[in-house]
């Protein structure tokens, strides 16, 4: 369906015209309980990419002050 912007700019009309077609209850909650372990694992992967890279920083100074050396 086209949107003509002179003749549907009132809302009320706009709703006569479009359906908007929902997913049930359940399918919301699954969506939504998906979504959110995703965060979760997002928020885990971040706190550990961090602290790599953390570790990386300590690593890399340690090379740079001469305190640690790399044997051959």
């Amino acid at each position: 369906m086209r949107f003509d912007y002179t003749s549907k700019a009132h809302p009320s009309i706009i709703r006569k015209a479009y359906k908007l077609i929902l997913p049930s209850r359940d399918e919301q909650n699954a969506i939504s309980t998906i979504l959110t372990e995703m965060d979760a694992e997002i928020t885990t992967l971040e706190a550990r990419r961090d602290k790599t890279r953390f570790l990386k920083l300590g690593m890399m100074q340690e090379l740079l002050t001469g305190k640690t050396r790399l044997v051959r």
